[in-house]
């Protein structure tokens, strides 16, 4: 029996905060499973949207399909980890509180070596980089039960290097599971190198100007390659840069 991958959907959104309108009958889909990049100028909504599917703002009218029943974790740019607890308890307490205590150390244990951070279990937030923390808030967005993850820029600020790691490290995870991510950023590389569907939004009143889908797996992925330079260049345009 062949299995049909579900979306979600918005339709008709409108949102205004005092005299500025971003959305008005704005409507976008997210294929379930799938990583979702969406690229936009700044002041045109992007956070606004990702907070209204997080029911952390309302709309002021429009329709939510799909994400009622829906569990939701977040990564943020800021890491947001509990200063008071090591690398190892920030990820163990977002687990269910029905695991077992032998399960709980085994999950925990197998995200930090997926992250790459078995020699930093122990650590405090502290004594940690600004790469790092990320990593934990990472490993956390995972071990919570979520069936959505929403990233709001959250490699914003980290140097090339740590950004590709960041990107190598989330995409072997996410691949352990395919949860359906949507992802915020103002940054065209990185929405090439972890999105699977690319969505370009227009200054607010948003909406959709182009929507790109990559087909790639991530290990084969390459800033470098002509086909990587094509869409950038697509990008880039529908973006006014």
């Amino acid at each position: 029996m062949e299995i049909l991958s579900m979306s979600l959907e918005i339709k008709n959104l409108c949102k205004k905060f005092d005299k500025l309108t971003l959305f008005s009958d704005f409507n976008i889909s997210f294929q379930e499973g799938t990583i979702t990049s969406i690229l936009g100028p700044s002041g045109c909504g992007k956070t606004t949207l990702l907070n209204i599917i997080g029911d952390i703002i309302q709309p002021d009218s429009g329709h939510l399909s799909g994400f009622n029943e829906k569990t939701i974790s977040y990564i943020f740019q800021d890491p947001r980890l509990l200063p008071w607890k090591t690398v190892e308890e920030n990820i163990g307490f977002v687990l269910r509180r029905d695991i077992p205590e032998e399960d709980r150390k085994k999950i925990t244990e197998q995200l930090i070596r997926l992250m790459e951070l078995e020699d930093f279990a122990g650590f405090y937030p502290g004594k940690l980089s600004g790469g790092m923390r990320q990593r934990v808030s990472i490993a956390r967005a995972f071990a919570y039960p979520s069936d959505i993850i929403l990233m709001d820029e959250p490699l914003k600020g980290l140097d090339i290097k740590l950004k590709l790691n960041l990107i190598r490290i989330f995409s072997r995870m996410w691949q352990t599971d395919k949860r359906t991510v949507i992802f915020v950023t103002h940054d065209v590389d990185e929405a090439l190198l972890l999105g699977n569907d690319i969505i370009v939004l227009s200054r607010a009143p948003a909406q959709i100007i182009t929507k790109k889908q990559i087909d790639l797996p991530f290990e084969k992925r390459s800033l470098e390659s002509e086909y990587f330079r094509e869409l950038e260049r697509s990008l880039m345009n529908a973006l006014g840069n």
